[in-house]
């Protein structure tokens, strides 16, 4: 029998993928990216796997939907959410028990997300430099925030030139929904996107 804290630590453990299960799941996770890429989005995509079954997934939305939030995380927590309230199952305890698989790591946005519900490991393609939520900018996944969820493991790298490649991919070409080159004063926007 093992102590309380043996119990917080068993969830993460359980939850280490393999190299298979890694390869297979992100294999899915850059159909999304490049789906999104199709779509003139930022080409992201990820998999929320709970007991070997996708239940949510996603890619970002965010020029579609005119919504800064949309991102491939944020879609893919709404369908777990969703896939829950379906099954009359608790979200709590199935997202203590779901793997994501992402192209590029979570910003601090989505890695807040992710800790508050709970999600013990996350696979991720490339580094994020400009909002990386998992280390790069700010480490949320691992930082002693209290009343903030529970800190999760992350595993990067995994085919991080081919994510690298495809955002460059898209910040090559013209982002309709962004600034206009013309634009005289400082943007937030225009520094990042142009």
């Amino acid at each position: 029998m093992g102590t309380e804290e043996d119990s917080k630590e068993a969830p993460v453990e359980l939850f280490c993928p393999s190299e298979e299960e890694i390869e297979r799941w992100m294999i899915r996770a850059f159909d999304m990216a490049k789906e999104a890429l199709e779509s003139g989005e930022v080409p992201v995509g990820c998999l929320m796997v709970y007991k070997d079954e996708v239940v949510g997934k996603g890619r970002n939305e965010v020029n579609e939907t005119k919504n800064a939030t949309r991102h491939a995380e944020m879609v893919a927590l709404d369908q777990v959410l969703d896939w829950c309230c379906r099954r009359s199952l608790d979200a709590r305890s199935v997202c203590e028990r779901t793997a994501l698989y992402v192209t590029v790591e979570p910003c601090i946005m989505c890695a807040a997300a992710l800790r508050l519900l709970n999600i013990p490991v996350v696979v991720y393609g490339c580094r994020n430099e400009r909002f990386g939520g998992c280390g790069s900018v700010l480490d949320v996944s691992s930082a002693d925030l209290p009343q903030t969820g529970t800190t999760f493991k992350c595993i990067s790298g995994h085919r991080a030139e081919e994510a690298v490649e495809m955002l460059k991919t898209f910040y090559k070409q013209e982002n309709p929904n962004g600034e206009k080159k013309h634009c005289t004063s400082f943007c937030f926007f225009c520094f990042f996107f142009h």
